[in-house]
């Protein structure tokens, strides 16, 4: 793969070390994010994956090591690259006492933007018809979908998605790489986990970072 600039590059680990319940998951590991980059983060169940991710959205520390948002460690940058940042967690974050609307509603908010359009999102992640329905009525994948719906209205370049593909059937599955290669081909990154092979990306758009399980 041929190397890209240095200054196409969004964010750097530089020699990462993770240490959970006395288990190294991972020891010095380095790589670099560019923009226009799709990467997996791939590995057995146990390997770090999601621990990973939490480092490198910044909501987790590292025993050693550090990563670099635009050159400059995130722990300085902190309000430069959350306004960059939107990070999906393996849970969706939904409220059952709100709406399917109502939850969507208060994640946009919350992130800045307005609500004018939330219909227009709801009906693209198959939600038409349910807006008005309470999230503990709804099924797994439309908890899902509707915490999905964010990445249809954001500006941030930095997607984290810790198995966004989870509880979505496969035509979903396939909406959202699209929705992936439009957000890199705009300038963005993904960086996700999922134990699924992708069928819309090309192999030769997606990186992969293998973790293996470590028994020490």
């Amino acid at each position: 793969m041929t190397e890209k600039p240095q200054q196409d590059v969004l964010l750097r680990a530089n020699e990462l070390t993770c240490i959970r319940e006395e288990r190294i998951l991972f020891d010095q590991l380095c790589f670099n994010i560019h923009a226009g980059d799709i990467v997996q983060i791939e590995g057995p169940n146990g390997a770090g994956k999601t621990s990973l991710l939490r480092i490198i959205a910044g909501l987790s520390r590292p025993y050693a090591g550090s990563v670099h948002y635009l050159q400059e460690d995130i722990l300085r940058c902190r309000d430069e690259f959350n306004h960059d940042l939107l990070y999906l967690g393996h849970l969706p974050g939904v409220k059952s006492e709100l709406t399917a609307e109502e939850n969507l509603n208060f994640n946009l908010r919350l992130s800045g933007y307005d609500t004018h359009d939330t219909n227009d999102i709801l009906a693209k992640v198959n939600l038409s018809g349910f807006e008005d329905a309470l999230a503990g009525h709804l099924s797994a994948g439309q908890h899902r979908r509707t915490a999905l719906g964010r990445l249809w209205h954001t500006n941030c370049r930095i997607w984290i998605l810790d198995e966004p593909f989870t509880a979505i059937d496969k035509k979903g599955v396939e909406e959202l790489e699209n929705l992936f290669l439009k957000h890199a081909e705009s300038g963005g990154c993904v960086i996700l986990t999922t134990h699924q092979d992708m069928g819309v990306v090309p192999d030769e758009k997606l990186r992969k970072i293998r973790l293996d399980y470590r028994f020490v």
